[in-house]
């Protein structure tokens, strides 16, 4: 059968999946122009295939030859829905009625293809005897663009292309080993350990004002042992599991064309929209938590002194000049102020990415609900559900990390001779009333203010995920278990040294927030998702 010059083959409606029916139809050459002899000309090739569909004129961005390649490989890839037009197109030979028959049957395939690919997936699941290792993120050489993209930007070039803050950012979690970034953080935070020995900062006592010995080593600082050695690396680890899961198997499942090259570059695209705000919190990390910060709290006091900041292993040359010396302590402060900025500047890019994930799967979940699978849908609220909990995981981690700032913090400003003597003893208080939480000397403290911008900024990407993956009556349960204990955690972090006792209710908060660490489903379904 012929319409308009062309070699027409009606659709066969027989059930097969997409590979099935593009290979018949391509060996078969249906819609290609016939030849001088009035005979087809014979059959599709991917560079013929990929001409023609260029060659419509209402196509104006055409279609990759490697993607044409893949539909005529023996492989598990689709098609896009935007492809299916086009391909309709040139089955239908240009005829309207024709186009719309074979778009229903192309569609129907791909539906069909894409339910066999997960039904061997869940086999091979059930079948497995050991777990295999992750996928290894795909990578560019040099920091290069995907080739998708530079397919896009014909105008780009590898290597005098322009610095790109938020690429380089988001390498750091999605490039080679999932354990170099935490890796690194914790080898940083050692060496500042090692450092304070050589200083002999690490356990130090000063007698203040008021005749109160108080311990501030370094070593018993919360907010620079067990933050960056325990709670930071364990954030990052969680960021980057989530966020290779997302780019080489979460999005490759959900949309409809499982083009890893294209996935990847879709992905850049999104990280890149996101620019300013990478510079952006730079700024403030860099310019104004590090350098200004460590100008303003450790370096004026050290060299003028003054200040109103409560003493503390930065300022000791200050009160204990025999233990280390004003020279010896700008040196560290600033190694460890350099240290730390860089790390929460890293942290705060973690934040973005889990935002940038969530805004991503929201937008290809809402593609999905025109579609008319039901199994598809089941396969996205599987993603959307290791996504929160992923989500979740690194919530706590901040909420955490806040509290360890501010317990730090208060207990400067307090009369307890160490931070676990004070803990403790405010414990017991709540059952003696033995402490005054009102006996307390009033300094600055910044780092009250630095680790309430870290609860909101935490709490906005959670919040922010449950509003757009939460919707679904199968999260109701989950969703509230989890900001249960988020909620519970910031009321015990606004409340540290509000009242006598808030110890046991922080104390529950961190237990509760340990076991969602181990368990984010508390209870529902496998602890690993």
């Amino acid at each position: 059968m012929f319409k308009n010059g062309k070699l027409f083959l009606p659709p066969p409606r027989d059930g097969s999946d997409f590979k099935e029916l593009f290979k018949r139809l391509a060996a078969a050459g249906a819609g290609r122009p016939l030849g001088k002899d009035g005979f087809p000309a014979g059959p599709w090739t991917p560079e013929l295939l990929a001409e023609a569909i260029s060659q419509i004129d209402s196509n104006r961005i055409g279609v990759d030859l490697r993607t044409v390649q893949l539909w005529f490989q023996e492989n598990d890839k689709g098609i896009s829905a935007a492809n299916i037009r086009w391909l309709a197109r040139v089955f239908g030979c240009g005829d309207p009625a024709a186009t719309s028959e074979w778009q229903m049957e192309l569609s129907a395939a791909q539906s069909r293809l894409a339910a066999k690919r997960r039904e061997r997936k869940s086999a091979a699941s059930d079948v497995a005897v050991a777990v295999p290792d992750m996928a290894r993120p795909t990578t560019f050489e040099d920091d290069s663009d995907p080739p998708a993209e530079l397919a896009r930007d014909p105008d780009a070039k590898g290597p005098g292309r322009r610095f790109s803050l938020a690429r380089r950012s988001e390498a750091f979690f999605s490039r080679g080993s999932p354990l170099n970034l935490p890796a690194s953080v914790f080898a940083g935070a050692a060496a500042l350990g090692f450092l304070s020995y050589m200083t002999g900062i690490h356990d130090a006592t000063y007698v203040r004002a008021d005749g109160l010995v108080k311990q501030v080593g370094f070593l018993w600082a919360p907010n620079w042992t067990f933050l960056f050695m325990v709670l930071l690396p364990l954030f990052f680890a969680f960021v980057t599991e989530l966020l290779v899961f997302w780019k080489n198997e979460g999005r490759l499942n959900l949309v409809a064309e499982a083009d890893q090259v294209k996935s990847d570059g879709a992905w850049a695209h999104n990280v890149e929209a996101s620019s300013y705000s990478y510079w952006a919190v730079f700024l403030i990390c860099v310019v104004f938590a590090g350098l200004f910060q460590w100008i303003g709290v450790c370096l004026m006091p050290l060299m003028k002194g003054g200040g109103n900041y409560p003493t503390d292993w930065g300022k000791l040359a200050i009160v204990r000049p025999e233990v280390i010396s004003v020279p010896e302590e700008v040196v560290f402060t600033g190694l460890a102020y350099l240290y730390m900025c860089l790390c929460f500047y890293l942290f705060f890019v973690g934040l973005i990415l889990l935002y940038t994930v969530v805004h991503d799967l929201w937008r290809i979940g809402v593609a999905s609900k025109s579609g008319p699978e039901v199994d598809y849908q089941h396969e996205v609220n599987e993603v959307v559900l290791k996504v929160m909990r992923g989500i979740f995981r690194c919530t706590v981690l901040g909420v955490l990390i806040a509290i360890c700032m501010k317990v730090q913090s208060a207990y400067l400003t307090s009369r307890g001779e160490n931070i676990v003597a004070w803990l403790v003893g405010d414990m017991s208080s709540a059952f003696n009333g033995g402490n005054d939480v009102s006996d307390r000397i009033a300094y600055r403290m910044p780092t009250h203010y630095s680790s309430f911008l870290i609860v909101i900024s935490t709490c906005v990407v959670f919040v922010y995920g449950s509003i757009r993956l939460g919707v679904g009556s199968r999260f109701q349960v989950p969703l509230w278990k989890m900001s249960a204990v988020v909620a519970l955690l910031v009321v015990g972090y606004l409340l540290i040294d509000a009242f006598a006792g808030f110890s046991i209710l922080l104390g529950v908060g961190v237990l509760l927030a340990i076991y969602g660490l181990i368990d984010p489903g508390f209870g529902d379904g496998e602890r690993a998702n």
